[in-house]
This record gives structure tokens, sequence and C-alpha cells, in this order.
């Protein structure tokens, strides 16, 4: 019954999230529409990245973040925070560089999961996900979403304080836009299931909470918002395939509408009248991830399938390591003190697991099976 349980648990993630793999293993991929639901084209748009956040800026300029995943491990481009810029509606692109925030505090983690929203004038203000210090055993509720503001869209200056923090979640996937007066930001509340938070700003700095946006186990409100027209929001998120919603308020949601692509984290600008672009998380490369962790030659971690605990081969103790779920989230990180990591926590699924030092970086796949 447990094989056949761990069988259709790995068939199910195949199916319904193979987009969603840790980002140094997807590109991100560009697609054009002309209603917004059926894209079609699907060049590459970034290697080894996630998270991707795309607006129109000072006219005719494009500019989206993500986050880098290049290696090697500890480089300018592993688990940065990137822009691109297009002059051309998207055709071309700028090569990718690693943003710079002023003023972050020391001992806080590195930016990670960026939106991009405008403000006065040409100004841009990037939110983002961050803590003060790592937390240990995983995302908790030290994890709250900040923000910066920048003149060019590669320096920022760091805004002190959280404009969103939570008593009891890690608050991860932000996306803020300002419409019909107000600004809103929304970020997954957890499973699909539960929804989306939801709060409001008069200025994109101060927050409150209104109710949280329900959805369904198909529909995760991971992606970013968009506007379609005066009277029509539309947020784009995560599932099966990628759909969208829209509301005339930010409040009451209409339905979901499914679109033909099958990814992670959309990110959409309307260009023209008949004209979208798509940003995405793609299909994995192949890479030389452990199949399922398991090497014949020399098996490095073990149980597979885990419950309580993963065994690491004794040479990775004194390594740093971050596990990663199956969408990309970083569920526990620090440092090898020993063979054994505690997994008790953790919920069923499929986790990639880096360990990694100095130029060293390597990465396994393992399944949680209570």
């Amino acid at each position: 019954m447990k094989k056949q349980f761990l069988l259709s648990l790995i068939l199910l993630v195949s199916a319904t999230a193979q987009a969603q793999m840790p980002p140094w293993q997807n590109p991100l991929r560009l697609a054009w529409s002309t209603d917004g639901a059926n894209f079609d084209g699907n060049a590459i748009f970034q290697d080894s990245s996630g998270v991707p956040s795309m607006i129109h800026w000072k006219g005719d300029t494009l500019i989206c973040a993500f986050q880098w995943f290049r290696l090697p491990q500890n480089s300018p481009t592993w688990d940065r925070v990137a822009v691109k810029f297009s002059y051309d509606a998207g055709q071309s692109w700028t090569t990718p560089t690693p943003i710079v925030v002023n003023g972050l505090p020391a001992n806080f983690q590195r930016p990670f999961d960026p939106t991009l929203a405008l403000f006065s004038g040409d100004s841009l203000r990037m939110y983002f996900s961050s803590s003060e210090g790592l937390p240990m055993g995983g995302l908790d509720e030290k994890v709250n979403c900040y923000s910066a503001k920048s003149n060019d869209g590669i320096h920022y200056t760091f805004e002190p304080n959280a404009r969103v923090d939570h008593p009891s979640k890690p608050l991860i996937d932000p996306a803020v836009i300002y419409f019909n007066n107000s600004w809103h930001y929304t970020a997954p509340s957890g499973a699909p299931q539960d929804g989306a938070h939801h709060q409001v700003s008069p200025n994109g700095l101060v927050f409150s909470a209104v109710a949280n946006i329900p959805s369904d186990n198909q529909h995760n409100w991971t992606g970013n918002f968009m506007i379609n027209n005066a009277n029509e929001l539309r947020f784009y998120g995560s599932g099966p395939s990628i759909w969208y919603n829209t509301t005339a308020n930010g409040g009451q949601w209409n339905g979901f509408v499914a679109t033909n692509v099958q990814g992670g984290d959309p990110t959409v600008v309307r260009l023209a009248a008949n004209q979208y672009l798509m940003v995405y998380v793609g299909k994995p490369y192949t890479s030389a991830v452990d199949e399922l962790g398991q090497n014949e030659q020399n098996p490095r971690l073990f149980p597979n399938p885990a419950s309580t605990f993963l065994a690491l081969d004794s040479s990775e103790i004194g390594r740093d390591y971050a596990i990663f779920n199956s969408a990309g989230q970083r569920m526990q990180a620090g440092v090898l003190a020993s063979s054994r990591i505690d997994l008790a926590w953790m919920p069923n699924g499929i986790y990639t697991l880096k360990v990694s030092e100095e130029a060293y970086c390597r990465f396994y796949q393992f399944v949680i099976l209570h």
C-alpha cells in the first residue's frame, strides 16, 4: 500500500507540477497572445530562474525582475534577484543584471520573490520576501514582505519596516499593484485551497488586512497582477495550467479562466489592445540532479522515501544545506552539524536537497512519506 501511494504521489507531482521544480532546473519562457488566454511561442527568456515580475516602465520600456540561480554557487548570479530590460515590446532583452539593495540590514536574508510596481511617476518599488536572520527549521512567521525603491531599476534603497507582517505564517510570493485608487497586496495563504492573503493600502507602504481571497486545490495564487483596463484587474496564477481571474474592485472575483499554457508563476503585460506578453516558469531542463536521490555508484542519502529523518554521507557534514518543496519554496536551511536532518514536521511530498560549500554544489531529490 505504501509503495502504491508513493507511486501515485510521484505521478501526481509529475503531472501537475512539473513546471514547479526548484528554479535552478527551470528556464523562464516567453509566450504571446491576442486575447490573454491563448498563447503561442515558447522562447527562452532566461535560464535557471524563477519568480518573474514584469511591468511597463517609462513608456515603451519593459522591465522584468526574477530570481536567478545560475551556477556556480555563491557567485553574483546564484540566488540573486536580477532584472532585464526590453525597449522593443519584448522582442529582445538586455543581459540580466543582479540588483543592489542599499541599506538592507546586514542580518537580513537576501531578498527573494520579487514583484515590481510603479509609484510617483517613473520611480519603481520592488516588494520582496525577507526576514531578520535566517529562520531555523524552514520558512516561518519571521519571513515578511519588505520593499525598496529605485530610479534606474538596478539600484534600490531599502525602506525600513515590513510592508506586511503576518503573526503566524511566512509571507512569500507577494503580488502588489495600484488599481482604482488603492494598492492591493496578495500572497498565497498556504496550500492552493487556502486562497490568498489580501491587504490594501492608500500609499503602498502601510497595508491593512481585508478578507482573504478564496480558491480551490487547482488554483494556486502564486503569480502576478495585470491591469487589463480601467475596470478590470486580472491575476494570473498557477495550477495544472496557468489561469487568470478578474475583478472590478479587488474584492469580488469573477471566476477562473484557464489558459493553454502549462507552467508556473506567470507574469503578464498587455502591450496593446490585442497583444499580451507572458513570462512564466517553463518545464525543467535535463539536469544532473540524482533521480530521487539515488546514485548506484555512491548512494549519499537514505532512507528514500524518508519519514522522520534523512541521513547523508558523512562527507557532507559542515556544508550548507537547503530543502525546497516541489513549488521551489525553501522549507528548511542551515549548516549540516551532523549527517542527519530532522524531517518529522514536514508534509508528504517530493523535495530537493541542495548541499553546498564554496565551489561545491550538489542536488538530491527525495520523497517524504509518513
